[in-house]
């Protein structure tokens, strides 16, 4: 056989072969990169393409062997993958490529293949549901928050209260002196400042100015500024008080197409309600899933993970130079998102329940009646912003965990 591949390691998804070529097929391949060469190359002497063979390999010899090494390697790529039955998830990749005098070839390939999963236990798990009772307590909350939000600041006499917004001007030691300070706008009980520079504040009237030895929290988020003791000058130039809307039909209707405080109640506690049954849907299938993970292990493919780990980083917009770190601290939550996709991908394969083409022209139907459009438009719109992927995995998704729920006990917390 002119190309012998042998398996030389297997650790989870990872494969290594040896891979090696014979002399008279390296031969074979020389020839035709020089007869390709050899039509692309302008010779002194010669019209363009008909330069003899010889002459072109010794002016182009290090080209030649080059094209005929990657040629090489392509094919062996693909026998590996016919005769190994290997479904590959990366481009594989060659080490230690040796070309000999004797113009004999070998090298290593490492690749990466898809696991393959079983998934032999899927039923008989029990998990919590948790509540998703909404009490009247948690309405009122919400309704004190959205009047919060339309809370107004007006200027105040005398000491500032938790809760007041005060504007300061703070300067801290530096070598020796303090600077003049900048200007920030403060709520106090915020923990918008350090609990000392706040106690000051709170103890001055509008118009003073103090300097105050303070230490720096051996809990502050700057490592070297922890424990430290430096002068600090305050300057508290205005105190502002929050003043709440009355609560009342006025608010109201200031909170959008409302004729009482109790149809706006009523719409508070009905999207509360909602969000109660999405979330707590939410966690009993997060907890159902997590419990299949764990039941039915398998290896990962190291580059997905990596991807994963490079999509959290771009939507959290990690700086890159934290990237290594954050890698280091989400591992263990990528490598759980990634089996969970798998999980859900073979499930959906294995049982029919991948999302066609017409799911997602019906998604888009139902969509664009709520929203009293027309489904052509939005269809467009999605289409555009590249979210019809993202509406044919929630579909999927959905099917999927209709599958398992049906198939598993959840009980009600």
């Amino acid at each position: 056989m002119d190309i012998q591949i042998t398996a030389t390691k297997s650790e989870g998804a990872e494969r290594r072969l040896q891979i090696a070529v014979a002399a008279t097929r390296v031969v074979e391949a020389r020839t035709k990169a020089a007869t390709r060469v050899a039509k692309q190359v302008r010779v002194p002497g010669f019209r363009p393409g008909k330069a003899p063979v010889g002459m072109v390999r010794k002016q182009y010899g290090a080209a030649i062997d080059q094209e005929a090494v990657e040629a090489l390697l392509r094919e062996a790529f693909e026998m590996v993958v016919t005769e190994q039955k290997l479904e590959l998830v990366t481009q594989p990749h060659a080490l230690d490529v040796k070309f000999g005098e004797d113009q004999s070839l070998s090298f290593e390939l490492h690749c990466e293949v898809r696991p393959t999963l079983t998934l032999d236990k899927l039923e008989g798990f029990r998990v919590m549901r948790p509540t998703d009772v909404v009490t009247d307590e948690q309405v009122q909350e919400q309704i004190e928050r959205l009047r919060d939000q339309r809370a107004t600041w007006t200027p105040a006499e005398g000491k500032a209260n938790e809760g007041d917004l005060v504007t300061v001007m703070l300067a801290t030691e530096e070598d020796g002196t303090i600077p003049e300070g900048r200007e920030y706008r403060l709520v106090m009980g915020a923990g918008q400042v350090i609990p000392a520079i706040e106690e000051i504040v709170m103890t001055m009237n509008p118009g003073e100015t103090v300097e105050r030895s303070v230490t720096w929290p051996e809990d502050f988020p700057d490592e070297a500024q922890r424990g430290k003791t430096r002068q600090v000058r305050v300057a508290l130039t205005e105190v502002k008080r929050k003043a709440l809307p009355a609560l009342d039909d006025a608010f109201a209707r200031e909170m959008g197409d409302f004729d009482s405080l109790a149809a706006f109640e009523q719409v508070v506690r009905a999207d509360m309600a909602a969000a109660a049954v999405r979330d707590a849907d939410a966690a009993a299938r997060t907890q159902l899933l997590d419990e299949i993970v764990q039941a039915n292990p398998f290896d990962l493919p190291p580059s997905w993970v990596k991807q994963m780990i490079r999509a959290y980083a771009e939507a959290y917009r990690i700086p890159e130079a934290e990237l290594v770190k954050f890698g280091d601290e989400i591992q263990g939550m990528a490598e759980r998102q990634v089996r969970r996709d798998l999980i859900i991908d073979t499930i959906a394969e294995r049982e029919g329940l991948v999302a066609t083409e017409k799911d997602v022209d019906d998604k888009v139907a139902e969509l664009a009646e709520k929203r009293g459009t027309e489904p052509g438009p939005l269809y467009a719109s999605l289409q555009k912003a590249g979210r019809l992927r993202e509406l044919e995995r929630s579909i999927t998704e959905e099917r999927v965990f209709t599958w398992l729920l049906g198939k598993n006990t959840i009980e009600q917390a």
